[in-house]
């Protein structure tokens, strides 16, 4: 991943929480404007950080670069719920998950 789209990812994941930067960068415990430099590519986090911000999220690191999960807390919710299923439930889960992907 470059860095211009694990800033992009970074905001989209922020945004998708729907907290603000400033929020964000707080209860990280940095200064109010460090996600913003983050987001727009001046400075990258230290892994320590990182995976603060992957806590922050809920998701992994792994989820954090999985482009094509939009909303990685959101299906770890989802997969949380499904485990506990029966496979009859979990198999019309999944029809109508086909279908609304149509």
């Amino acid at each position: 991943m470059e860095r211009e789209e694990f800033c992009k990812r970074l905001t989209q994941l922020r945004m998708t929480k729907g907290v603000s930067a400033r929020d964000m960068s707080l209860s990280l415990g940095q200064s109010p404007n460090y996600i913003n430099g983050i987001e727009g590519g001046k400075n990258y986090p230290s892994m320590e950080t990182f995976f603060y911000i992957c806590d922050y999220f809920g998701i992994t690191p792994k989820e954090f670069f999985d482009m094509d999960s939009t909303n990685p807390t959101k299906a770890n919710e989802l997969f949380e719920i499904i485990k506990s299923l029966p496979n009859d439930q979990m198999d019309l889960l999944i029809a109508l998950g086909k279908a609304i992907r149509k």
